[in-house]
């Protein structure tokens, strides 16, 4: 049986390129993401990044919103 504290415990969040804050994701040690389009809810980025050992090796912005909104529209 796996025990769920352990793995737990490895786990690190993602921490965002440009401003360094957490991100939504918590990578485990043997994560490996290549081409992963990285969101960040602090500064409404979006980059795309290769992440191995919980290092990001290489990143390029991609577009982001124009004024920083995300394209919704307000209800009314």
């Amino acid at each position: 049986m796996n025990d769920t504290k352990n793995t737990n415990q490895d786990l690190q969040w993602l921490l965002c390129p440009k401003c360094n804050k957490k991100t939504r994701l918590k990578l485990r040690p043997d994560t490996e993401l290549k081409n992963f389009p990285l969101y960040c809810p602090k500064c409404k980025e979006m980059t795309l990044v290769d992440v191995k050992n919980f290092e990001i090796l290489s990143q390029q912005t991609l577009t982001s919103p124009p004024n920083g909104k995300n394209g919704k529209k307000k209800k009314t």
